[in-house]
């Protein structure tokens, strides 16, 4: 199991990421969440097997409408008891 904090840079907002970032991570058994910031990026924790948080990030980078031009990743302690993945 692996958390990290990842920043997407890029066609980010306004394209269902998070709506996506959501789906994916249910989709593969992944908690977290991800919320759109001021300046334009969106800002994702994200916890799960780490084949699993790899193909949801594979998926996002290769989403329709959404460019992802850099990513800013973070190793963070897991958070023990966190259920689901939501959008803030």
């Amino acid at each position: 199991m692996i958390r990290r904090r990842i920043v997407f840079f890029g066609t980010v907002q306004g394209v269902g990421f998070r709506w996506r970032a959501r789906h994916l991570s249910s989709l593969y058994g992944c908690t977290g969440w991800c919320r759109n910031e001021w300046d334009g990026s969106v800002t994702m924790e994200i916890q799960g097997a780490e084949a699993a948080v790899t193909r949801v990030l594979s998926a996002l980078e290769n989403g329709r409408y959404i460019e992802v031009t850099r990513m800013e990743k973070r190793e963070l302690d897991l958070l023990e008891g966190e259920r689901g993945f939501r959008t803030e």
